[in-house]
């Protein structure tokens, strides 16, 4: 019986030698991975930092070039609020209860400059650049010349108030000279055209920031907007809009707004056609 138990231990400790000897075999055969070099690694990594990155360009930025309807980006010494810069002409507008509660407009000789406007119950000024038309330009002086207005001292401001339908200031500045006014409402004849032109000018300028704004961000609002200039148009309550033809042109291409705001541009385009006609045929039968 001891016998037997000394061969037993014996044959364990022949198979835990014959175990150990194969895993130390299987650990030789196994094959060494190898790991990459420091210096593989930088390379790499600088490699990747050196690739410059491209940022997309964005798709909604505004163009800086003029566009057709009489905007451009006003020149660095007509930009509003310009360090010492003052505008030869500034209108102001205010009624807190109107749906354009505030309308600033400000321009130079040339008819270049800003409209600033602010919606009732808005607190954002909304800002653009305009550029007056010829005529309109000429109607303002002509206004201001019947008026005398840097010579005068005239209060246009009527007897009673008529506030609660707006009031407007003007002030010009040219060749060192100055005047500023205030009035809600006058009988004179000149002091309320001129604040009639500088009312169409409103009405043109924030009628085209809004059909902008439509073509954009809200097409559907497109065809009311186009009743709303062609009613405009035949009440005599837009500066001059023969200066929107180039901008009607562009809307009637356009296929982000809906096909009757699209036609309602072409018509008036055509409209505006046959009036230039009819004016150059005036001027020819006249120098005859």
């Amino acid at each position: 019986m001891k016998k037997l138990f000394t061969n037993l231990i014996f044959a364990a400790v022949l198979l835990a030698a014959a175990a150990s000897v194969g895993e130390g075999q299987t650990r030789k055969r196994r094959p060494a991975v190898k790991k990459p070099s420091p210096a593989a690694s930088e390379v790499a990594s600088s490699s990747a930092v050196a690739e410059p990155t491209t940022a997309p360009p964005k798709r909604n930025e505004r163009p800086d070039s003029p566009d057709s309807a009489g905007q451009r980006p006003a020149p660095p010494s007509e930009k509003r609020g310009a360090p010492g810069v003052i505008p030869a002409f500034e209108y102001e507008f205010s009624q807190p209860e109107f749906v354009i509660s505030n309308i600033k407009i400000q321009h130079g000789e040339d008819g270049a400059g800003t409209i600033s406007f602010r919606k009732k119950g808005s607190d954002e000024l909304i800002t653009d650049p305009i550029s007056l038309s010829p005529k309109a330009l000429s109607r303002i002086n002509d206004v201001l010349n019947s008026l005398n207005f840097l010579d005068s001292t005239e209060n246009y401001q009527y007897e009673k108030d008529f506030s609660h339908l707006g009031t407007i200031k003007f002030s010009l500045r040219r060749k060192g000279r100055s005047r500023d006014v205030t009035y809600n409402w006058s009988e004179n004849k000149d002091a309320k055209n001129l604040m009639n032109e500088y009312r169409r000018i409103s009405n043109q300028f924030i009628w085209i920031f809004d059909i902008s704004l439509s073509r954009e961000n809200q097409p559907l609002e497109a065809p009311k907007l186009m009743d709303s200039l062609d009613s405009m148009i035949r009440r005599n309550e837009i500066s001059d809009p023969h200066q929107l033809d180039p901008f009607l042109r562009e809307l009637s291409d356009d296929e982000r707004i809906p096909l009757i705001a699209r036609n309602h541009a072409a018509r008036l385009v055509k409209q505006f056609e046959k009036e230039k006609a009819k004016e150059e045929k005036k001027k020819s039968e006249g120098s005859e």
